[in-house]
């Protein structure tokens, strides 16, 4: 809950979204010194290939050279000594936009989930995954491969209703042209905000999950 979230510099809510969550970006941008007024990529999670995390460097570079440097990109995980080492080795290339923490933060995760735009999320398997909750719950938009959990949990903004990012193969290519879509909606204020809004009224807890399998088995009785 990002109101009462002891670990984010700025509490907020979704009244005050526009204000203190700027703040919350400002603050992690400082940190790793990112330019708070671009759009800011986030990953979370542990660095192993059924996240996709083998695919994360080539898709950074390739992303910076199709859609120029007009975003930063934070990677915060541990996992794959070998996928760790290509994280790193883009670093001089990317500075100034992109930086990888190898470790497990809490209180960092926290930060990135109430200061990203955009959390990225091309899981090669992930039978539920919070991660994409936890950041609709954040107002940051998930950018998701269409499998499992993800797919039950987040509804492409192009469809009736919907309010994330979808994609559907863990490739270079549809996780580059799920950036440039949100690129594309960072640069739409009215819809930009429409989405914030939609996202962080979800109600994706338990006290719902339950109400739905009442429901359902009344209606089988």
């Amino acid at each position: 809950d990002p109101q009462q979230d002891q670990f984010i510099s700025t509490p907020y809510n979704l009244d005050s979204i526009e204000t203190r969550k700027k703040k919350n970006k400002k603050d992690l941008c400082d940190q790793f010194g990112f330019d708070e007024n671009l759009p800011l990529f986030v990953f979370i999670g542990r660095l192993v290939l059924e996240k996709s995390a083998d695919v994360l460097a080539e898709t950074i570079l390739s992303s910076f050279d199709k859609l120029g440097k007009q975003f930063n990109f934070l990677v915060l995980g541990n996992g794959d000594p070998s996928i760790e080492s290509d994280l790193s080795a883009i670093h001089e290339t990317c500075f100034g936009y992109y930086h990888s923490a190898f470790e497990f933060n809490e209180q960092l995760s926290h930060q990135m989930y109430a200061g990203a735009d955009f959390l990225i999320m091309p899981s090669r398997v992930e039978p539920c995954g919070l991660n994409q909750m936890y950041a609709m719950r954040y107002g940051t938009i998930p950018l998701v491969r269409n499998t499992g959990g993800l797919q039950d949990t987040v509804i492409d903004f192009g469809e009736p209703k919907g309010y994330g990012i979808c994609f559907n193969e863990a490739t270079v290519w549809d996780i580059t042209n799920s950036i440039h879509r949100a690129l594309e909606i960072y640069n739409q204020p009215k819809l930009l905000k429409k989405l914030i809004t939609r996202i962080m009224k979800l109600d994706n807890s338990w006290q719902s999950s339950a109400k739905k399998y009442i429901d359902l088995y009344e209606s089988i009785l």
